[in-house]
């Protein structure tokens, strides 16, 4: 495929990831770079079949970048609803044999697609992923084009917007507003039939892989699905199974006796990201290759039991930081696929070992670095901020979007719909918006019982498979009274009420559940812009700051009851200034420093490693008394 002549594209280069990595295919397009563009104030454009009319594009933008970045070249920061995108591509001859799937990441918020003057593809969603079918539309000339109409209304408190701004100007914690394309846009081309899904759903325990493929249409035969499994190198499995209609679902056991002897090499963690690499091939009677697609998986489990969260079955301390991935000069899009790589490697440096993205629903290609270099992710929806059937439905639609999209990636062990009652700001008293975050946690937990689910995150606990704290107390004194043993930390989730707010409704109560502090901290030292300022806690330099994070996290890591952490926050970020590092992401304190605080042994941890011990040593007294006794009654027959 070649770029027509009169389109120079000067934006990022082509990514040398998939931007759809958990199922590629060697032939597919980026069509990332320089786009024409037009904002539609008026809202005309429709009426004027701006589609079908080139002339109407009068500035040029750098896709996937949003308007108001400067990175798109447009950095247009006012209310501007409605914007519109073209392009003409062209397509050789030899891609024409199939067919032609043109694949959006992300439009932030209502997308409508046209292709040669006719609409292909129409999406309600800023954070998810959309495809239209372009194959009928083509026409035989040399290019084709592309037409997008983005809606995004700035003061839709409806939309699912996360910590976009609905003022003219950010204010308190809230960014600059990303309208329109924002992921990458990319073309792919597909034989007439082919597979649309792959779903894979590790049992770590028995080392067996669970297989859903699923066609974008019933074959006029059967077929044959070949799934070959590898890991470094050497193969794990070769299996062929019938495929009659659209689907086929199968269970792939890893060999036993090699799971048993390498499982610490097969199983997926952040110390050890053992990634198994899949080949999937649709073969004819003939043994034809109808299509083959690559993708791979993580050999995992993630849970809780006993207060703990458990990883591979066993306890696991998580230390998380809270990331706004959200860059100055790019807002929601990455600069780069570098920057998502980088991300992912700063937060391992400075000693966390897991992200809580944060209102935001991330680029695929960062989950693939978390999953390639070993980051755990809680997955969290961006929320809207009113209870309304609209925003219901949207944040809901959405959702199960995100749920399809992201099952496949090992990094991440926990989901979380909503927080600290984003969109249902009257929890404690109106039993439909109960209703509506427990119908979201089930809804959750049926599509997906790999993992844990928080209803809500934060306070007003009503439903939860982990009960998640807010609790930006700025000393370690105060942090050790409310956490420092059992008595207290129901003491503080009863009547202290960290954030202000009911921790339990409706008569909820723990169960077992694992308590986390899933935001503390939130730490900035006085500023040097003070207009730019926002933070939980001002300290006056980066000294003070470094022992003022020790005090804090030490409490944490101290407390008996505390199953992990998320500090606020990873990166300084438009007015706020409570990141561990600056915006450009240079660190404000010596990461050393930050690594060994973050990693210190946990108490709560700790108490399980010994109280293991002496349940072995427990079991190994008894097993002698047991030998011993025996031995008695042989000596005495």
């Amino acid at each position: 495929m070649h770029e027509p002549s009169h389109v120079e594209p000067t934006g990022p280069s082509s990514p040398q990831v998939h931007p759809r990595p958990q199922l590629t295919r060697e032939r597919w397009e980026n069509l990332s770079g320089v786009w024409q563009f037009a904002h539609d104030d008026d809202n005309r454009g429709l009426d004027a079949r701006w589609y079908e009319h080139a002339d109407a594009f009068d500035q040029h933008i750098v896709v996937p970048y949003p308007p108001e970045s400067r990175a798109s070249g447009v950095h247009a920061t006012g209310y501007h609803p409605v914007v519109w995108y073209r392009r003409a591509i062209s397509i050789a001859p030899q891609d024409r044999a199939g067919r032609a799937l043109l694949h959006f990441g992300a439009v932030d918020y209502r997308a409508q697609v046209w292709v040669n003057g006719r609409l292909v593809a129409q999406h309600e969603g800023g954070h998810t992923p959309f495809t239209a079918d372009i194959t009928s539309v083509l026409t035989a000339q040399d290019t084709q084009d592309i037409v997008v109409r983005a809606e995004d209304d700035p003061k839709d408190l409806a939309q699912a917007r996360g910590k976009q701004d609905w003022e003219l100007e950010p204010h308190g914690i809230w960014y600059h507003r990303t309208t329109g394309i924002w992921q990458p846009v990319w073309l792919e081309f597909v034989p007439r039939t082919f597979i649309t899904t792959l779903r894979w759903t590790p049992d770590s325990e028995r080392g067996r892989l669970g297989l859903h493929v699923r066609l974008n249409q019933t074959p006029a035969e059967p077929l044959r699905v070949r799934v070959r499994l590898s890991i470094r190198g050497e193969r794990l499995a070769d299996d062929t199974y019938l495929l009659e209609g659209r689907e086929v679902r199968r269970d792939i056991e890893i060999d036993p006796v090699r799971f048993k002897a390498d499982r610490k090499e097969l199983l997926w963690t952040p110390r050890r990201p053992n990634l198994i690499d899949a080949r999937i091939t649709l073969l004819d009677d003939d043994d034809n290759v109808v299509d083959d697609v690559g993708s791979y998986a993580g050999l995992r489990s993630a849970g809780v039991r006993d207060g703990r969260f458990l990883l591979n079955g066993s306890a696991y301390y998580l230390r998380l930081v809270l990331a706004q991935n959200y860059w100055p000069d790019s807002h929601l899009a990455a600069p780069s696929e570098e920057a998502l790589r980088r991300e992912v490697e700063l937060v391992k440096e400075l000693g966390f070992n897991g992200v809580r993205i944060h209102q935001k629903v991330e680029d695929p290609r960062f989950l693939y670095w978390c999953d390639r270099l070993g980051l755990l992710v809680w997955g969290e929806m961006a929320n809207a901020y009113v209870f309304t059937p609209e925003a219901q439905r949207g944040l809901t639609r959405e959702w199960l979007e995100v749920l399809e999209r992201d099952y496949n990636h090992p990094c991440i062990v926990t989901w979380v719909p909503i927080n600290e009652s984003w969109g249902v700001p009257n929890l404690e008293g109106d039993a439909a918006q109960r209703a509506f975050v427990r119908s979201l946690y089930h809804l959750t937990v049926s599509l997906d019982s790999t993992r844990p689910v928080i209803g809500n995150d934060g306070w007003e606990v009503v439903e939860g498979d982990i009960f998640g704290v807010h609790d930006y107390a700025l000393d370690g004194n105060t942090l050790r009274e409310r956490y420092g043993s059992a008595e207290a930390l129901e003491h503080t989730l009863k009547a202290v009420q960290p954030s202000r707010r009911n921790f339990y409704l409706a008569g909820h109560h723990r169960k077992g559940e694992p308590v986390m502090l899933t935001e503390f901290g939130g730490l900035s030292h006085a500023p040097t812009q003070k207009d730019r300022w926002w933070g939980y806690g001002t300290v006056p330099d980066t000294d003070a700051l470094l022992n003022r994070y020790e005090e804090i996290v030490t409490a944490v890591l101290d407390s008996p009851v505390i199953s992990g952490f998320c500090y606020t926050q990873l990166t300084d970020t438009e007015q706020e200034t409570n990141g561990l590092l600056r915006e450009d992401r240079t660190p404000k304190l010596d990461t050393n420093r930050v690594r060994a605080i973050n990693t210190r042994v946990s108490m709560a941890l700790q108490n399980d490693v010994i109280a293991e011990i002496h349940a072995l040593a427990d079991e190994r007294r008894r097993e002698q008394l047991r030998a011993s006794q025996q031995m008695e009654g042989v000596a005495e027959d």
